[in-house]
This record gives structure tokens, sequence and C-alpha cells, in this order.
């Protein structure tokens, strides 16, 4: 009988890729595929045709040192909990047979090779290699990451760009972001991470078996993300010294921080904060193919002794103290993703809050999660993982403490400022949703959508009350501040008693980091006023640009007030933190609805100054399937009021949904200046 020979294996990438919602990954080297659902390998023979009734086919596959070995059958019914391999009788070709592999719903992730094995009755046998890529898969109903609606994993697996909000709940910022999880490499180095972790080198064999629950991977990932304990991602960097690597808030993706990372040879790339360790750890869930999101949480606590008390001290005439443990962030970012809790029983199924974020050690290693946020929700701290710490930080209650040479003078409790908004990007939509009732019981509905990008409240101003037993504060910020703009604020002293007081009253701005520590003031007001019984007096102050311009940018102020009855000596106290919004920068597609790719396209970046003062910087664009690497333009000196406008092409390569970027980093200001224009890359 004539001999044959494989001449080689198609793995038919274009069309499985496409079956299993991979083809975006077009740029890898390697079949990508989803776990729980087939896919076609064809051979190509020559010398003789397959024969079914005397030839023989078997697949091994393997995972490290991990295999399973199949015989390829001819019946098309497979187990979900098996590896399988057939061939489809109908569809039969012998000299180019299809073979259909099919992984089981609850397989390991990761880089397979196989060898296929064809022997004759003879006892001759070919083989042929091969390999592939296989994820997570949110389409298929018995995977533990499945998500139910086409919407949710366009949003959470698909789309590669996004927002990150930032800012205080009342002045948000939207920081556009690009995940990147396409762009060249980025797949292969999600995939070394797990093969660098410490769970890895300890039992590269325990590592392979866990890597088929998302609850593992997703604590090897949040630990990854960070460099504390292994040789992880991002070094941290709260000071403001970032002169060895790149200042955080300068990242536009993570595509070149996970580039870095890669070609560095895995040493920390420097520098990141929370929404930097958020958004790369985004990038590599979803790459993974687990849903995810990244959320903002809005004055965000760091309970660390766990009293559920954050202790925030105040000089007699409102300067804020450092030194203390515990802290409030104006806001912290996390990640939600989403999967079954098989390990918690049910009900504690869906979204996940995991934190790459080195805050604390969970078992022993920098990490957080994942913890369900239906347990967070109902105070359920017997479940795992580290239920106790998120829930501080969205439900603790803050004491505002006056102090004087170590003696406390006043005493201010706020059960309600920690967690004020919770909030994520829109599924399908450059807007926020408010989740923060997913996450606490709120006295009325949030799960709501708003598109307004400056303030998420209705009301036209933004107050905070004291209210003492003799006195009451009102502090009201008329608008949210922007940039180049006084900063106007009322401050209201209600006389409670029958009696006429006369006040000390201190007035104090600091400059603070997001992250709760406060700085110099650089901005005071003081005096006396006299209250007539039950008078109600109302304050008006403002703030100059040049009083605040070196405020501007990514730092915060802490504004606060407080009187001293100079009758009684009691000291009584309202403070708020807010953030002046930055101006932005403008982009026009010169024809939106004729993109497609490798088409040379036209935009136009315009910026006015809005400040006082002249201004000049670099213009960097960038967007992930549209323009290859950054673009830098020096913007020359720019007068107050000035406008200018800069032309840049761009080629896309990909079909979808891209997102242009723009930001503009000023030279004689602390503070950068950003844009984004969604860019719709139509099929020709």
């Amino acid at each position: 009988m004539e001999d044959f020979n494989i001449q080689y294996v198609n793995l038919e990438k274009s069309e499985n890729m496409e079956k299993h919602r991979t083809e975006e990954f077009s740029n890898s080297k390697t079949l990508v595929v989803r776990r729980g659902a087939p896919f076609k390998i064809s051979l190509q023979l020559e010398g003789r045709t397959f024969n079914p009734k005397t030839d023989s086919l078997k697949i091994k596959v393997m995972l490290g040192r991990l295999y399973v070995v199949m015989p390829v059958t001819f019946s098309t019914k497979v187990s979900p909990s098996h590896w399988g391999a057939y061939i489809d009788p109908e569809g039969l070709n012998l000299q180019n047979p299809s073979i259909f592999i099919s992984s089981p719903a609850s397989a390991a992730v990761g880089c397979y090779r196989f060898h296929l094995y064809v022997s004759s009755q003879d006892g001759k046998m070919k083989c042929a290699p091969g390999k592939f890529i296989l994820l997570f898969n949110p389409w298929c109903p018995e995977d533990a990451v499945y998500i139910p609606f086409e919407d949710q994993r366009e949003e959470y697996i698909l789309t590669d760009a996004g927002l990150l909000f930032m800012g205080t709940a009342m002045n948000l910022v939207s920081r556009p972001w690009s995940f990147d999880q396409y762009e060249p490499s980025v797949l292969e180095t999600c995939l070394n991470l797990l093969q660098i972790s410490s769970e890895h080198q300890k039992d590269s064999r325990m590592d392979y078996l866990n890597r088929n629950n998302p609850v593992y991977i997703s604590r090897v990932v949040s630990a990854m993300i960070n460099c504390e304990d292994d040789h992880g991602i991002l070094k941290g960097n709260w000071s403001a010294d970032f002169k060895q690597g790149v200042k955080p808030s300068m990242w536009t993706g993570s595509g070149e921080i996970l580039r870095q990372w890669s070609q560095s040879g895995y040493k920390p790339v420097k520098y990141g904060q929370c929404w930097v360790y958020a958004a790369v750890m985004c990038t590599v869930m979803r790459v993974l193919g687990i849903p995810c999101r990244v959320v903002t949480n809005f004055n965000s606590a760091h309970d660390t002794n766990g009293n559920l008390v954050i202790e925030e001290y105040y000089s007699e005439t409102g300067e804020k103290l450092k030194g203390n443990k515990d802290s409030i962030w104006n806001f912290h970012c996390w990640v939600e993703c989403w999967m079954t809790r098989r390990d918690l029983g049910s009900g504690m199924d869906g979204w996940q809050v995991l934190d790459p974020t080195p805050q604390e050690r969970s078992k022993g290693v920098f990490c957080c999660g994942p913890a369900p946020v239906k347990a967070i929700r109902d105070r359920r701290i017997d479940l795992l993982y580290d239920i106790p710490f998120v829930y501080a930080e969205v439900s603790a209650e803050v004491h505002k403490i006056i102090l004087k040479q170590g003696r406390v003078l006043s005493l201010i409790k706020d059960p309600e400022s920690v967690g004020s908004l919770i909030c994520t990007k829109a599924i399908g939509f450059p807007i926020i949703q408010n989740i923060t009732g997913d996450y606490k019981y709120v006295k009325s509905p949030t799960s709501t959508l708003t598109s307004r990008s400056s303030t998420i409240s209705d009301d036209s101003s933004t107050r905070r009350e004291s209210s003492f037993k003799g006195v009451s504060i009102l502090l009201i910020l008329d608008k949210a501040p922007v940039a180049g703009e006084p900063i106007l604020f009322k401050v209201k002293i209600t006389n409670k008693h029958h009696v006429s007081k006369m006040m000390k009253v201190h007035l104090n701005a600091q400059a603070k980091e997001y992250n709760n520590k406060p700085s110099y003031a650089f901005w005071e007001n003081h005096g006396i006023i006299q209250l007539a019984p039950l008078e109600v007096k109302v304050l008006q102050q403002r703030m100059l640009p040049a009083q605040y311009a070196e405020v501007v940018g990514d730092r915060l102020i802490n504004l606060a007030v407080v009187l001293e009855d100079m009758n009684s000596h009691e000291h009584f106290l309202a403070a708020e933190e807010f953030n002046i919004a930055s101006p932005q920068l403008h982009i026009q597609i010169a024809d939106e609805d004729s993109v497609v790719p490798d088409k040379e396209q036209n935009a136009t970046v315009t910026f006015t100054n809005p400040f006082s003062h002249t201004i000049s910087g670099v213009l960097t664009v960038a967007g992930a399937g549209l323009i290859q690497d950054k673009v830098h333009f020096r913007m020359l000196p720019l007068h107050p009021g000035g406008k200018v406008k800069q032309q840049i092409t761009f080629v896309p390569s990909m079909v979808g949904t891209k997102m242009l970027q723009a930001s503009l980093s000023l030279t004689n200001m602390s503070s950068t200046i950003r844009g984004f224009k969604m860019v719709s890359v139509n099929r020709v």
C-alpha cells in the first residue's frame, strides 16, 4: 500500500479566531481560541489519502508537563467537561481531513502544545506538532466567567479603550485610557506574567492545574501588577520625585507599560499609582478572557487598624495636619471582574473587587480580592477575600479633630462622606455609571447614568455643612472650579443661640495629593465677626487664578473653615476637598464617516489658553489601532486667550471603535491637559 506523509497542519486561524471572538489578536503568530468551544485544524496529506477504515488519529494536548491524549472519533457529540476530538463525517475530505478539538469549559488557560498522530494499519505512525493559546470564554454558559449579555461582553472583554474617573465626586475628571490588549506582544506578555509569577515558580504543576479557576488567576494577576513580592509590573511612587521613571499621570495606555516590562527582562516599570495599577490589571484580565472594568471610589478610606473609623486632624486655624496612619484618598481605583464563586456557594456570583495597588497584604502577599460586591454591601466579613478592608474603604466613619498642642478642641463625626460615589464607565458610552448602590445601602437609587463630566449633582453648588450645638457652618462652592476662573465660595454661619457671639474666623486652603497627603497652605483669610442672637451671616469669598495657579493639574485643594467662640473658646469646623477642572483639548476628524483601514486620515487638535499667563508645552498624540507610535509636537508660547491648532495624520490598522488621544504637557506648570475622540473605523 502506498505510504503517506503529513505535509503540514493548517490551524485555520482566520476562521477559528472569528468564531472564538479573538480575531483582534491577529498580531499573534499563534492561534488564539476560547475554552468550551471547538476549533478546527486541517491536515494536508501527500501520498495516499486518509482511509477512515484502516487509519486512526489521536491528539496529545500539553500544558507544561500536564497532558491529555484523546482519540479522534467520528462522533460530533463531545462532553463539555472533557477534552475531545472528532472528524465531522459529513464534510470529510480524505486528502485534506479537518479535525475539531474541543476543550472543556473548565480547562486551564495558557499556551498549549499539541501533537497529532496518524497511524496506519501496518503500524506506521506520522506526527505533526502545533500550538494554540486557550483563554477564558465569557460567551460559554458553562464557563465560570460567563456574562449573559452581548453588550457587556463587548464592553468588558473586547473594548480596548475607556475612561478612568478621577478628581472629586463634585468635579469628576474623565481621563482617557488605552487598554491596548490587541497591540503587538501584549497577549504574549500577559501569558508570560503567569509563567513568572511566584505561584508558578513555587510549583508549576499546581499552578497549571489551578489556572482553570478565575478566582485563582485573579489573585495571581492582582499580586503581579505590583512588584512588592515578585517580578511584578509596576513600582509605586507617591512622592513628588519621578526622576528615575515616568510620572504616573503621563501614562496614556497599558501597552507601553507592558512592553517596557517585557523588554527589560521583567524589571519593574517606574512609576504607578492606583489608576495605573487598575488600568493595567484591566488589560491583563480582558486579554485572558475575564470580564473586567475599572471602578473609582471617591473618598476612599484606608483603615489601618480595622475599627471603621478614620481620624483626620486639623490645627486651630484650619490647617490639615500630616502624620496620621489612617487616611482618606479623594479617589481610589480598583477593578471588578465578573465570575461565579463556587468556593463561596450561591449568592456571591457576579462582580468581584480586585485591587492591585499595594496597600495591605492578603494571605501574606500584596494583593486584594476577589471580594464579592454583594458581600461588601451585606458586610459578610466571614467570606473570602479581604471583605473587611474593602468594606472600610466604602463605609468607614470620619472623625475630624481640631488639635492644639496635643489637646483635642473639637471632634466632628461624618458617617456619610466615605464612599460618597462609586462609579465606572457606562456600557457603550463615554459617560459614568453610578454603582454606589451595589456597594452600600443608600437612601435613594444610585444605579443611574449621567453624561455630565463636571458634576453628578443636580445642584449648581456643592455644600458641606457641619452642625453643632450652638453654631452651624455651611461651606458652599458656587460651582465646580474651572482653571482660569476665580473660585467663588460662601461660608454661611448660623447662630442657634439667643445670645450674641463674637467669633474668630479662620479660612485655609492647602494643596494636597489625591492620597491624602496635605502640603503647605497657599491661601488664608482670618478675621472676626459678630453674630446677633439667631443671626445668619454669609461670608462671600473668592480665590483668584493667580493665587491657585500652582495647584492646577493633578493636585487637589483642602478648604477648611474653623470658628472659635471668643467667649466659650469652643471650636467649630467645616471642610471640603475639591479639584480644579483643567481645560480640554478638542479633536476633530476631517471626514468622520469615511474612516477605513489603511487609508490616511486627517485630524485637528485645538486648544485655547484660559490662563492669565503665557504657556508652552509638548503635545502628544496616540491611538491604539490608529497611530503606530506616539507623535510629539512642540507648542510655541501661547498668550492668554490665544488659540492653537495642530494638524495630524493617522492611518487606521484595524476595524472597530478606537480612541484618539491628545495630551498637552505644560513646561511652566505642573499640569497636563487632555482630550480624546472616539473614532469608528469601518470595513472597506
